[in-house]
């Protein structure tokens, strides 16, 4: 799987780095939500919304289709959409998924936190990236 796409600037190739990377024990986490939960759904949908103690938590949700202005990826054959919105705080992010003996969850390694809550269930980015819709 590649995240990286060509654009052409003048006679060179730039690569863009990926929105969002996958791991695979995320995908094969994905995998198994889809078809336990949701086995008609297209892949699942990435986003971000205003919430939590710091600002911004991440959401996910099953997706029945892909809107055209979706960043999409293939995590080892699971489609991830990328909700529009979320791009611009989500470059560069790593999505895995991680178990230990207390706790089993997603857990999202994003280079543009500038902070998060003691819960880890919220985040904040610098104030010139904006605000979420």
């Amino acid at each position: 799987m590649s995240n990286l796409e060509g654009t052409q600037t003048g006679t060179r190739m730039r690569e863009r780095p990926a929105v969002m990377t996958v791991t695979p024990a995320a995908a094969a986490q994905l995998r198994r939500l889809i078809e336990m939960h949701n086995p008609d759904a297209s892949g699942v949908r990435i986003g971000v919304r205003d919430g939590g103690c710091s600002g911004m938590t991440y959401t996910m949700d099953f997706a029945r289709e892909v809107s055209p202005m979706d960043e999409t990826l293939d995590a080892d054959g699971v489609a991830v959409m990328i909700d529009p919105m979320a791009v611009m705080y989500l470059v560069g992010t790593e999505m895995d998924f991680v178990e230990d003996k207390l706790a089993s969850n997603f857990v999202f390694r994003n280079p543009n936190e500038t902070g998060r809550c003691g819960c880890g269930e919220s985040f904040s980015v610098a104030s010139d990236a904006g605000s979420a819709a």
